[in-house]
């Protein structure tokens, strides 16, 4: 069955630390995808999305820019990030959704730890299924290397980002 995100109600975000002593969180404003999902067949999911990089949003216009330049996502050059369901394992109402995510043109294969939250009817007569998954991944793997060493020791910008995300889709 084929499903469409429905962005009103969906986010994609990350946290990074800062500083090596605080989390700073952010979140892409634009995306889109289609998600192929029957809930009697789960394992058979196939997921695309695409993640418009240039709507980085970290509450900050500054440090906003600074991520949309050639330092880190180089947006002018590689406007859209991409995800690709490679396969689905399945237990219960959690899987793991193996693919490959596409920054600053290079791909590299990631886990998404998954919960499904349901299905329900609006009261226009949709049926949505709600979705939530993370994942943790090194920047570093994609070419994100842009850093600065602290005075006092560390770095300004940490390697490891989280992501969450959470779905609601659109039965078509």
């Amino acid at each position: 069955m084929a499903w469409q995100i429905d962005p009103a109600h969906s986010d994609i975000s990350f946290s990074v630390r800062h500083m090596m002593i605080a989390i700073v969180r952010g979140r892409f404003a634009d995306f889109s995808g289609s998600i192929d999902f029957d809930p009697d067949a789960p394992a058979n999911t196939t997921v695309n999305v695409n993640i418009d990089v240039a709507s980085i949003d970290t509450n900050n216009a500054d440090r906003d820019g600074h991520l949309k330049s050639p330092d880190f996502f180089d947006a002018e050059n590689f406007p859209q990030m991409s995800f690709v369901s490679k396969s689905v394992d399945v237990s219960g109402r959690e899987g793991k959704l193996h693919g490959d995510l596409t920054i600053k043109g290079v791909t590299k294969p990631v886990t998404l730890d998954v919960e499904f939250l349901g299905t329900a009817q609006s009261p226009w007569g949709n049926t949505s299924a709600g979705f939530s998954a993370s994942t943790k991944l090194n920047r570093t793997e994609w070419g994100l290397t842009w850093n600065q060493l602290l005075e006092t020791g560390g770095v300004l910008v940490g390697e490891d980002i989280k992501i969450n995300i959470d779905l609601e889709l659109v039965q078509q």
